[in-house]
């Protein structure tokens, strides 16, 4: 994968509005595997507003490391909004520098389809902190393509919304 594959201006864009609210960002991720810290690290000067990422493949990283309750597991998988709301707000209970948050969970595949999560489904977490805690929110989507352009997806699609969820105008 070259340098250009992680280029994306909404990841500017994200950076940008992070400085302008004097706001840091964290991410918990899971089928994206890191190429989301990477993409918004690329970034120079990125340090003034991503403060860290979590790579939490397997479940016990997702509750040791995010406090993801191993009840939302077994009752809606690791591949569910209910762990994806959870890894967001999870990053921000444990990184209290963030103001921000987002996670990813998925399937990228080639394999680990169940019936109802197929190949390409990946839900997101978004957390904001607020002055009495965080609110979350999550969504669903299912991408085209093989493992890598599912990823891609992934990290272009988070960006831009977590434009729209923090700067909705």
């Amino acid at each position: 994968m070259t340098r250009a594959a992680y280029s994306l201006p909404d990841a500017s864009a994200l950076g940008d509005f992070m400085m302008s609210q004097g706001w840091m960002m964290a991410c918990a991720e899971s089928c994206t595997g890191g190429l989301l810290a990477a993409t918004l690290t690329d970034i120079p000067g990125s340090s003034a507003w991503f403060e860290r990422g979590y790579v939490v493949y397997s479940n016990a990283a997702k509750m040791q490391a995010l406090g993801v309750h191993p009840d939302t597991l077994e009752r809606f998988g690791a591949v569910s909004e209910e762990t994806a709301m959870e890894m967001a707000a999870g990053a921000l209970s444990v990184c209290e520098a963030a103001h921000f948050a987002v996670s990813t969970t998925g399937i990228a595949g080639p394999g680990g389809a169940t019936p109802g999560k197929p190949v390409g489904m990946v839900c997101f977490g978004f957390a904001t902190r607020t002055r009495s805690g965080w609110t979350t929110r999550a969504e669903t989507h299912v991408f085209e393509g093989d493992r890598q352009a599912v990823r891609l997806a992934c990290v272009r699609f988070v960006v831009q919304r977590a434009l729209q969820v923090l700067d909705p105008r």
